[in-house]
């Protein structure tokens, strides 16, 4: 006789349907995944739903949830949305117990959310992109409806367990059989899915970056300081900041990629391919990028060397004229991808300053995670208003006509990079001993540069510190200050000058709405 023990003890029938409710929920997710692997990874339910869930989430919510949890921000999200599926499916099981039908159309229902997520996502192209939730919603059921079936059937005469009146061996065949099915239909899945990904990442094995025609200059010597603690001056690749609303890093295959140039004042549209970008003449320059996100003395900068093509030349190409010169056009929207899109100020693009069409970071061709095979660089603008990755589309128009992703959530049109500095040693809470002890950072002030860091000791004068070489005016500066430490605790806090003469302010704000302002300080206790 087959029996089903769980912890040694033999299960209740509420206990299996609600292990029904988590099969079906199981089900559904490995069908949508087979599905969405045919059709495309975003289209995937809980990439879906949790796409959507970003998009509607109140900007200080979103603001909050990077400072908790920084870029593992996007797998809390995602962890969030399996757990409350699985409450949710382990419920509709127990429902289904009692009102079988109820429980059924239960999940059918969770699969019209799925569908509507997937076709409210503003890179959907067709209902293709509602196939893997709607199919999963459907597999879902019927097993729900089946397992359920097993649990209420009564046995024929002659059972051999008349007293239970329900097929205990009929359920475990079938919840086995069920359990093997999903998981085959979700391995089976990611292979495809990662057969793609192998596709887009043999593209861009195969990038040979071509030598700039405008290489940067060496890093001066002295940018780099050589004290413990600091950031180096050019950020690693596998270091640099992240932040963006894609759930699934779009994996794109170079040899396919495309970007249209069109819009208002466009006298000659243009389409582009990889190649064409590579043929052209490219630029390479050092440029500091940050997230309007980043809280004061916050981590979310970086400074990386990029290869790419001027976006000016692009556009002057396609018959583009700033606003400043007649251009009809003051904004330009760039479209990744996965939907997201920037607005740019078109004047900021052509005014001279070194905007690039990057295929190239730090020597190497771009990091899928950083945009591959191309992304936009606009050295003195925050990244949400500038540094759009996987670009694929280049629109002209104005800011009256248009609100891309970020301002239709309240953040600001335009948003120069504000005047920040940041001491990276000592940290907070450290206890250095009495003497010399070296207090340094960085400080940055993209495209205008920067001109002098002072350091206060608790309510002390300021005074300047030691400046690092600098690179250009669209990098970070490095600084440090030989600060003679006494015993007790004490408040360490940096401001900088940039070049137009700006003091970074002391008022402090949050980073809604065009971001953080305010100064960075630590508390340390010198012993």
């Amino acid at each position: 006789m087959w029996s089903v023990r769980i912890f040694g003890t033999q299960p209740t029938r509420g206990t299996l349907a609600a292990i029904s409710g988590l099969l079906a929920g199981f089900a559904a997710l490995a069908v949508a995944e087979l599905v969405a692997a045919f059709v495309r990874p975003q289209a995937g339910p809980v990439i879906a739903v949790g796409g959507a869930s970003v998009d509607r989430t109140p900007a200080p919510v979103k603001d909050w949830a990077i400072r908790n949890f920084g870029t593992a921000d996007k797998l809390v999200l995602q962890v969030g949305i399996l757990a409350t599926l699985a409450l949710f499916a382990a419920l509709l099981g127990l429902i289904a117990l009692r009102y079988r039908r109820t429980g059924s159309a239960g999940v059918l229902l969770f699969g019209v959310v799925g569908v509507a997520a997937a076709l409210s996502r503003p890179d959907s192209a067709s209902f293709t992109d509602a196939l893997p939730s709607l199919l999963g919603a459907v597999a879902a059921a019927v097993l729900l409806w089946f397992l359920i079936g097993r649990l209420t059937a009564r046995r024929g005469a002659g059972s051999p367990q008349p007293e239970t009146g329900w097929d205990r061996r009929g359920f475990l065949i079938a919840a086995s059989a069920a359990a093997v099915a999903s998981a085959g239909a979700g391995a089976l899945g990611r292979a495809v899915g990662n057969g793609r990904g192998k596709e887009a990442a043999a593209s861009r094995d195969s990038v040979v970056l071509p030598r700039a025609a405008s290489p940067a200059d060496p890093t001066p010597a002295g940018a780099q300081l050589r004290v413990p603690g600091i950031e180096p001056f050019v950020t690693p690749n596998k270091d640099f900041y992240r932040v963006d609303t894609a759930l699934v890093v779009p994996k794109v295959d170079a040899t396919g990629w495309h970007l249209r140039i069109h819009g208002q004042g466009v006298k000659r549209p243009v389409t582009l391919t990889f190649q064409d970008l590579l043929d052209r003449e490219l630029i390479e320059r050092t440029i500091t990028l940050t997230c309007v996100s980043n809280e004061v003395g916050g981590p979310y900068v970086g400074n990386a060397r990029w290869i790419g093509a001027r976006l000016a030349d692009l556009l002057k190409e396609a018959g583009v004229k700033p606003p400043s010169r007649g251009g009809p056009a003051d904004q330009l929207v760039a479209r990744s991808v996965d939907g997201m899109t920037l607005g740019t100020p078109v004047e900021d693009v052509m005014d001279g300053r070194d905007a690039l069409l990057a295929v190239g970071m730090n020597g190497e061709p771009l990091p899928f995670d950083h945009g591959f095979p191309v992304r936009m660089v606009v050295p003195g603008l925050y990244g949400y208003v500038s540094a759009c990755k996987w670009i694929e589309d280049i629109e002209l128009t104005t800011f009256e006509a248009y609100d891309p992703y970020w301002v239709k959530r309240n953040w600001a049109r335009k948003a120069p990079v504000k005047t920040q500095s940041r001491i990276d040693t000592p940290k907070p809470f450290a206890r250095p001993r009495a003497g010399t002890v070296m207090v340094a950072g960085v400080a940055w002030s993209q495209h205008r540069g920067i001109e002098m860091v002072e350091i206060r000791v608790d309510d002390g004068p300021w005074r300047p510190a030691d400046l690092a070489a600098e690179d250009t005016r669209d990098t970070w500066r490095q600084w440090s200050f030989p600060w003679k430490a006494t015993p007790g605790s004490h408040t360490l806090t940096v401001r900088a000058t940039d070049r137009t003469g700006e003091v970074q302010t002391a008022q402090r704000s949050r980073p809604v709405p065009d971001g953080a302002s305010g100064r960075h300080w630590v508390v340390v206790t010198v012993e």
